[in-house]
């Protein structure tokens, strides 16, 4: 781990959670019953790094360099997507007795998550020639 590469991560998630402040802010008037500024942000954030991860391996049609690949995946999405503040707001539901809220707040989140993190990777497969991984560093896993 370089200072570089630490500068990398914290540009890109300086940029990343700006973006998830614009996005939360311009869901406001649709997240009156759900939370759904967040729900849009970990949809969208999951389908960006699906794509982006597999488009940009070595093996795959746009390789990008190692710190490319921080910057977007643990810097720009780490900053972007609100996993902990999913738990919170799922936390606050089930506090306030809002039992089905909370649930359909959890399955939106992570079924749709999942399918968009699929669908961005199916995409990226079909314009790398269905050549590629997710990751292709144990560091991306974590991301």
């Amino acid at each position: 781990m370089s200072f570089y590469s630490c500068f990398i991560v914290m540009a890109g998630g300086a940029l990343g959670t700006f973006a998830r402040y614009a996005v939360s802010f311009i869901a406001l008037p649709i997240s009156g019953r759900l939370p759904w500024g967040t729900i849009i942000i970990n949809i969208t954030g999951s389908l960006i790094i699906g794509l982006f991860s597999t488009l940009t391996l070595a093996s795959g049609r746009f390789p990008m360099s190692d710190n490319m690949r921080l910057f977007v995946m643990i810097g720009l999405c780490g900053g972007y997507t609100t996993f902990s503040s999913f738990s919170l707001q799922t936390l606050d539901l089930l506090r306030s007795g809002a039992v089905v809220r909370a649930s359909i707040n959890v399955v939106a989140s992570v079924v749709l998550c999942i399918g968009a993190v699929a669908v961005g990777h199916l995409i990226a497969m079909r314009i790398n020639g269905e050549v590629g991984d997710a990751a292709q560093a144990v560091i991306e896993e974590q991301a």
